[in-house]
């Protein structure tokens, strides 16, 4: 009996304990401890098949090129930990799953981070993979090249017949939901849905072909501008773009030992505070210049930033529209025209004058100038605001008779929210049961901001009191632990997509105004009704006087492709 039990026992330890079993356990284990911390629940990997299938190709590739040694099995692990680990970090601080096409965006990234965490990323990301890299055994070069032939048929796929990829995953996979992520990786796993939403991508490339009549397009502009001249007021139109301008007030679960909000701020707006949905939470304002600034949701279909494919050739947004009025559109960035393709998308949209900051644009002629950075990192609010002050006081004695759109687009505010310790020093607490060190420096950046905020505003009045001015946030920031912290201390009360929502202030005509059912792209409308003495929403549909449900974000996509196959030309 003895003798019986022993192969027995022996095959199923060697069956338990072998390396791709340990390795399947392990990141299994590890998908639940990151669910606990807030990520993405991976259920169990024998739910998603072809996620365990591409789990177990991967990892037998990795440790079949590797060279041999004691710790072979555990560096073989390493492109899918670090795979897996990137996505969930990215979750964790932004509340989104990645997409292949945002490694695009490392070199913005590494832009605004803090040097803690180019360290951190060196050290926890970038020193793994070189290891492994110097650990392949490039003297057997025949594994290395036929393993590798299914990942590069794979990826053709994907690129060349998208759609073939995504029939297999939506028919033998657990379900895509088109209008979650997070319930599609959830049910399908990650490294399924990074190859599917690549060639959703590629697919949605394609689509744009049907829309690219040129003449049509310009013609349905020409008919539209025909339509807002017969109504033209030719007043000015105002629109700051607020980075990260969170109103710690939202938090049910947190107390202030002073009131972040300065005298003059509310003063001049009372409780005249509105909201407005972005489309991104934590990051990508090109994401939210995009709606404003062009009227239809960024959907992310073909580019994880929509400004990243625009070419500078005319879609004719909301400042192309106002030029065909009669308008100066004037847009003004304080930080590099590098960053997010802005100079080309600017260009795209309309603007006929676009500024950004001397020290990041030397050859261009500007009238913006960063000043002394050094203890913050980014341009404080103030600074921009009185420049740009001076420059629209200019405008307007030299441009008598032409009519401005002036858009400004702040900086400071950005992650991690440095103050300065002399000229702005911290002058109250955030008190909570879930202590935040970036909310509680950007709750006194509030206080701050706000005194900037009316002192800009109340200066605009006098010099072109009837006007529009609009003041947005483009995101509210991911703090220290992204959407935990809202959770924890109740932003919004958790109502359902609660950290999309951002404070928004109107004053039409000198008067604070009230707005409901606001979302970022909504706002040209906004401006076309205004603009035309509230002729524009008589005689169209302006969903955001509506009383009914607003219709959901994907109901836009013709116009999304239309506009997105003109910008890419």
């Amino acid at each position: 009996m003895k003798n019986l039990k022993s192969p027995l026992m022996n095959t199923f330890f060697r069956v338990l304990l072998n390396r791709y079993s340990l390795f399947i356990f392990g990141l299994y284990l590890y998908t639940k401890i990151i669910a606990a911390q807030g990520g993405i629940d991976a259920g169990s990997f024998f739910w998603h098949w072809i996620e365990l299938f591409f789990l177990l190709y991967f990892y037998s590739y990795f440790y079949l090129i590797l060279k041999p040694g004691k710790w072979r099995a555990l560096l073989a692990a390493i492109p899918i930990v670090l795979s897996y680990f990137i996505q969930d970090i990215y979750f964790l601080v932004y509340g989104k799953v990645l997409r292949l096409i945002e490694v695009l965006e490392i070199p913005e990234l590494m832009q605004v981070l803090s040097p803690l965490y180019i360290v951190l990323i060196a050290v926890f990301i970038f020193l793994p993979i070189l290891v492994f890299i110097a650990l392949i055994n490039y003297r057997n070069m025949r594994p290395i090249i036929l393993g590798g032939l299914p990942i590069v048929s794979l990826a053709v796929l994907v690129v060349v017949s998208p759609t073939a990829y995504t029939d297999f995953v939506e028919k033998a996979g657990n379900g895509v939901v088109i209008y979650s992520d997070v319930h599609s990786v959830r049910n399908n796993g990650r490294l399924t849905m990074l190859a599917y939403n690549e060639a959703e991508r590629h697919h949605s490339l394609s689509i744009t072909e049907p829309y690219r009549d040129r003449e049509k397009f310009v013609s349905r502009i020409n008919a539209q501008t025909a339509e807002l001249k017969k109504n033209s007021n030719q007043r000015n139109v105002h629109m700051i773009v607020l980075e990260s301008f969170l109103d710690p007030r939202l938090f049910q679960n947190a107390r202030f030992s002073k009131n972040p909000v300065h005298p003059s701020f509310t003063k001049l707006f009372g409780d005249k505070t509105n909201l407005s949905r972005a489309p991104v939470f934590g990051g990508s304002t090109a994401q939210a210049e995009f709606e404003v600034l062009c009227g239809v949701p960024a959907l992310a279909k073909l580019s994880s930033i929509e400004f990243n494919i625009f070419t500078g050739s005319s879609v004719y947004c909301l400042p192309g529209v106002l030029n065909n009025l009669g308008y100066h559109s004037i847009a003004s960035n304080a930080y590099k025209p590098n960053f997010f393709n802005a100079k080309p998308a600017y260009k795209g949209v309309g603007f006929s004058d676009i500024n950004f900051p001397k020290e990041y644009s030397a050859t261009d002629k500007t009238y913006i100038s960063t000043g002394d950075v050094s203890q913050e990192d980014y341009m404080f609010d103030k600074e921009l605001l009185n420049q740009n002050l001076a420059y629209v006081e200019k405008t307007l004695k030299e441009d008598k008779g032409t009519p401005l759109f002036n858009y400004v687009m702040t900086i400071y505010g950005h992650t991690p929210h440095i103050l300065h310790p002399e000229l702005r020093p911290e002058i109250l607490d955030v008190i909570s049961d879930y202590p935040d060190d970036h909310l509680q420096r950007a709750s006194n950046q509030f206080y701050y901001r706000t005194q900037a905020i009316a002192e800009y505003v109340n200066k605009l009045l006098k010099i072109d009191k009837n006007s529009l001015i609009i003041l947005v946030s483009d995101h509210v920031p991911p703090l220290r632990n992204g959407p935990n912290t809202y959770r924890a201390l109740k932003y919004m009360g958790n109502i359902e997509n609660d950290y999309y929502y951002n404070p928004l202030l109107l004053i039409e005509n000198g008067r604070s105004v009230n707005v409901k059912n606001i979302r970022h792209f909504d706002l040209p409308d906004i401006v076309y009704n205004y603009v035309t003495d509230g002729a524009y929403c008589r005689k169209g549909s302006c969903e955001f006087l509506s009383k009914d449900p607003l219709p959901d974000r994907w109901s836009y996509t013709n116009e999304y492709y239309l506009l997105m196959a003109h910008a890419s030309e």
